[in-house]
């Protein structure tokens, strides 16, 4: 149970790391190439819009926590000087 927790733990901290380090990977749905193959000749990628790289998942959560974070934590201005910072 041990090993594996830990196992776990280093398989997060590496993807957490990645995300870190290289936030953008190659899109999945056109292996990175930018465009999708047709019947009738070749479009660009829906998905990526033709720029062959998407965001990781663990960065898109990581962006979305820090959006939160900042949203919840922003100081209200007081009205009048006076007031008291508590209230």
């Amino acid at each position: 149970m041990l090993l594996t927790s830990a196992a776990l733990l280093a398989i997060l901290a590496g993807y957490a790391a990645l995300c870190a380090v290289s936030p953008f990977g190659p899109c999945r749905k056109c292996s990175g190439t930018g465009l999708r193959e047709l019947r009738k000749g070749s479009k660009l990628c829906r998905r990526c819009h033709g720029q062959r790289r998407r965001l990781r998942i663990g960065r898109r959560a990581l962006n979305s926590s820090r959006r939160t974070h900042a949203a919840g934590t922003t100081p209200r201005t007081t009205a009048s000087k006076g007031a008291a910072p508590w209230h």
